[in-house]
């Protein structure tokens, strides 16, 4: 959704100022505040006039008589179109983001995981990071490594950073070598192609070799048809409970901590804005009940060109809009750019 600019210079300027400081204090804004803190130059009284225009059109809203005013759904879509354009994240966070990517060596879903932590810590917000899909990936190598006398684990690397293990059970008289020729016979038939592809039937002569490889296809069936739930880590689940007088009543708080418990809810939420680029969803564009006093920010990332998955924050709509665009794009980026 984009709000066409519909307010002239002055207020637009009226209405920076309260979001602006709104988001700051988390006070009511008066119109001797905008004074000051627009650089207008123009008085209180005019800065009345214009607020009451802006609450007429429902930019913002008063929530009390005598209280100032706050910025509502609307008045935050207009200034996250019109005054957010994406920045950089402070040097000190970008080196954060930038040392983490590059000091990691982690398992993919380690990876996932304290990613998800890393964009809670940066935007003091709920983190999501939704992984890549298997079925998306393809294969970039096969291992066969002994664990016991009677049983191997069977090492499948995918391209999208992923590693996929099933452990086979063998004979004893299997040594090691044999395992390793095994691996080879199926491995070109996987290399480059479309991870759940089974390879044919392998014969070699050797049929404890070739018994062996029937053992890795069954287990690459096994493992290219499970029923694993979507990819999604949830980090700095604290802050909105930290961030509970941003919500209007405790309940809503609670209700959103419960909705992120159910991954599946959270990943059709995710999915349903996958292919919308950077995207900012603000208060009541939300469709979900337990998201409608929350904003959520999310961006795309890429493996080898591909949209892989997606990272986002979610928070009150009293958001630092600019501060989490900053993070989410510089997360997302810098995670694509590792996993290709």
């Amino acid at each position: 959704m984009t709000e066409k600019p519909e307010l002239d210079e002055r207020k637009a300027s009226v209405l920076r100022a309260i979001v602006e400081e709104y988001v700051e204090t988390a006070q009511p804004v008066g119109s001797q505040t905008v004074a000051r803190s627009s650089g207008l130059g123009v008085s209180s009284a005019t800065i009345r006039n214009d607020m009451t225009i802006l609450e007429r059109d429902g930019y913002i809203a008063q929530p009390h008589t005598s209280a100032g005013r706050v910025p509502t759904d609307r008045g935050y879509r207009f200034f996250v179109d019109n005054f957010t354009q994406r920045g950089p994240l402070p040097p000190q966070q970008y080196r954060t983001v930038a040392d983490f990517f590059e000091s990691s060596h982690r398992a993919l879903e380690d990876l996932l995981n304290e990613t998800s932590q890393l964009l809670a810590r940066l935007s003091r917000h709920a983190a999501v990071v939704v992984g890549p899909q298997p079925d998306q990936a393809v294969v970039r190598g096969v291992q066969l490594v002994r664990l016991q006398e009677r049983s191997a684990l069977l090492v499948v690397v995918l391209s999208n950073g992923a590693i996929e293990r099933h452990v086979l059970q063998i004979t004893d008289d299997v040594d090691d070598v044999q395992l390793a020729a095994a691996a080879r016979a199926v491995e070109p038939q996987l290399i480059g192609r479309a991870w759940g592809t089974v390879p044919d039937a392998v014969t070699t002569g050797e049929p404890v070799v070739d018994q062996v490889a029937a053992d890795i296809r069954a287990g690459l069936f096994s493992l290219a048809t499970p029923d694993h739930r979507e990819p999604l880590f949830v980090g700095g689940v604290s802050n909105i409970a930290a961030e509970q007088e941003a919500f209007s009543t405790t309940q809503s708080a609670a209700r959103l901590l419960e909705m992120l418990e159910h991954h599946v809810v959270v990943v059709s939420v995710v999915h349903e804005l996958l292919q919308a680029g950077l995207t900012v969803r603000i208060g009541s564009e939300n469709h979900l009940e337990e998201l409608r006093e929350c904003a959520i920010v999310l961006a795309p990332y890429e493996v080898d060109g591909q949209v892989a998955g997606v990272v986002g924050v979610l928070g009150p709509t009293r958001m630092d809009y600019r501060h989490a665009l900053s993070a989410v794009s510089a997360v997302s980026q810098q995670l694509g750019r590792h996993l290709s």
